[in-house]
C-alpha cells in the first residue's frame, strides 16, 4: 500500500486501531502465520527509534502461566515505593491500550496514533508484525515519558520473542508447562530452553518454580551467561490461609500477613516470584524498601495495576467467577481449587481457540456439571458446534450458543443461588463478559 493511503488511513485512533488489527498479522487473532522466527524486525524498529528499550531500567518476566499475574504484582510492589511503573503485556481484555500503562494510566489516543505516524517511512520496508509494532510502541512510550522501570512481559517464548532486545535488571521465569508446544518444543526440556533465552550475560534471574525435569536447563543457561540464579523460594515465602483467605509473607528478617479479595491459593507461586524480584531490585539498586505500605500494596492490587481475569468474581448468588487459565498446568491448579469448593450445580461456560489441543484440558471438567459451549469472536476461535462435539467425547454435555454473551445468559438462567458459573477455556471469552 502506498505511504500517502497508509497515512490517509491514520486520521483518527479508530482507524490507527483497524489498521493494526486487520491489516497486520496478529498471532492472538491468526495462529501460525503471524508468528516470525527471528528479531530483525524489532531490532530495526528500534534502531529506527534510536533504541527506546536501552533509556529506562526494567525486569523482564517470562513463563508459561502466571507471568500476567507476576508482572501486575511487581507492578503494585514499585509503585508502592513511589515509583512510575510502565508495564508492557499481552494479550488484553478490552482495550488494546491495556498493554501499554504506566501506573495503571494507559497510553492515550493520540500517543498511539502518534507512533504509527511516526514509524510509517519504516512499515513498507520492515513490514512488522502486531506484536512488533506494540512492543516497539510501548518502548518509545516509556522512553518518552521517563519511567522509573519498565516490567515487560514476554509475549511467547523468549529466546525468539520480539521483547527479548532489552538488557534488564532482572530476568524471571515463573515456570514451564506445555503450551504452544508447536513454536516451543514438545518437550518440557525444549520449552524451558526457549524461556532459557531471557536470560542474559551476568543479569540475575528468578526462576519462580523448583521443576525437576527443567531446573538443569536454567542452571546451564545461567551458568554459560555467568548469570546469578536464585530461586524465588529461597528468598522469600508466601502461605496462603485456606480458612481465612489471608496471605503471609515470610522473609529471612521479617513477615507480615495481609488481605485481598484477589488472592486465591494458585497465586501464591506468582506473588512469591514477584516478591523475589522486588526483593532483589532493592538489593540491586540499593534502595531502602519501605516496607509498612506493601500489605496495602497488595491488597489493592487491581486498583494499582488493572488487574484482570485472574479468579475475577463477576457476580454473586450464584457465583460467577471469570478465569483466564487455558492450559493444562493453568487448569490444573484452577481445578484443584474448584475441587474444595461446595456448590449444589457448576456450570460452564467454555470457549477455546481452534489450535488448542483439547485433549490436553478437556479431562479437567466434571462430567456433571453443565455446559455452554461458545466461539469467542475472533478468527482463531473454536466453533461453538465442534467444541460440543469434542467435548462430548470426555462426557462433557451442553448446548452450543452463537455467542458468550449468550452462553452466560442461559447460564444465569439455569442457574440457581447455591449454583457456580464459570467462565474461561481462553483469555478471549473472558474478555467478552468483563
Amino acid at each position: 500500500m502506498p505511504k500517502s493511503a497508509i497515512r490517509d488511513r491514520f486520521n483518527h485512533y479508530q482507524d490507527a486501531l483497524d489498521f493494526l488489527y486487520t491489516q497486520l498479522p496478529m498471532f492472538q487473532r491468526q495462529g501460525n502465520s503471524a508468528m516470525k522466527k527471528n528479531l530483525d524486525n524489532i531490532k530495526a524498529l528500534c534502531a529506527f527509534l534510536g533504541q527506546a528499550q536501552n533509556d529506562f531500567p526494567s525486569i523482564h518476566v517470562a513463563g508459561t502461566n502466571g507471568k500476567g499475574s507476576t508482572t501486575h504484582m511487581l507492578s503494585a510492589l514499585l509503585q508502592s515505593q513511589g515509583l512510575r511503573v510502565g508495564v508492557y503485556t499481552s494479550p488484553h481484555y478490552k482495550d488494546f491500550r491495556e498493554r501499554i500503562k504506566i501506573n495503571r494510566q494507559f497510553i492515550s489516543k493520540h500517543e498511539v496514533l502518534d507512533f504509527l505516524h511516526l514509524i510509517l517511512p519504516k512499515l513498507e520496508e520492515i513490514k512488522p508484525s502486531f506484536f512488533e509494532i506494540t512492543v516497539a510502541m510501548a518502548f518509545y512510550h516509556f522512553s518518552k515519558q521517563g519511567v522509573d522501570i519498565a516490567i515487560i512481559e514476554v509475549g511467547l517464548g523468549g529466546r525468539l520473542d520480539s521483547t527479548n532486545v532489552i538488557l534488564p535488571l532482572i530476568s524471571a521465569i515463573t515456570n514451564i508447562s506445555k503450551d504452544h508446544t508447536q513454536f516451543l518444543g514438545d518437550t518440557l526440556e525444549q520449552i524451558a530452553a526457549e524461556k532459557a533465552g531471557i536470560i542474559k550475560n551476568n543479569i540475575p534471574v528468578i526462576i519462580g518454580e523448583k521443576q525437576e525435569p527443567v531446573q538443569h536447563v536454567f542452571l546451564q543457561k545461567a551458568k554459560e551467561q555467568s548469570a546469578d540464579l536464585q530461586w524465588a523460594e529461597d528468598i522469600v515465602e508466601v502461605v496462603f490461609d485456606q480458612a481465612v483467605g489471608n496471605g503471609k509473607v515470610q522473609m529471612a528478617d521479617r513477615t507480615f500477613s495481609f488481605k485481598a479479595a484477589w488472592f486465591v491459593d494458585y497465586q501464591r507461586m506468582n506473588l512469591q516470584t514477584a516478591m523475589a524480584c522486588f526483593i532483589q531490585w532493592g538489593q540491586i539498586t540499593d534502595r531502602k524498601i519501605d516496607w509498612t505500605v506493601i500489605p496495602q500494596a497488595l491488597e489493592e492490587l487491581p486498583e494499582r495495576s488493572y488487574f484482570l481475569g485472574r479468579w475475577m468474581t463477576l457476580g454473586e448468588s450464584p457465583k460467577i467467577i471469570a478465569e483466564s487459565a487455558h492450559n493444562e498446568a493453568g487448569l490444573a491448579v484452577v481445578f484443584n481449587k474448584l475441587a474444595k469448593l461446595d456448590y449444589h450445580q457448576f456450570h460452564f461456560v467454555l470457549g477455546f481457540s481452534n489450535d488448542k489441543d483439547l485433549d490436553s484440558v478437556l479431562h479437567f471438567f466434571p462430567k456433571k456439571a453443565r455446559y455452554y459451549f461458545a466461539k469467542a469472536n475472533i478468527p482463531r476461535g473454536l466453533d461453538a458446534r465442534e467444541l460440543k462435539k469434542q467435548a462430548a467425547t470426555f462426557g462433557l454435555k451442553g448446548r452450543s450458543y452463537v455467542s458468550v454473551k449468550n452462553a452466560l445468559k442461559a447460564a444465569k438462567r439455569q442457574a440457581t443461588k447455591q449454583d457456580f458459573i464459570y467462565i474461561g477455556g481462553s483469555i478471549f471469552v473472558v474478555a467478552e463478559v468483563l
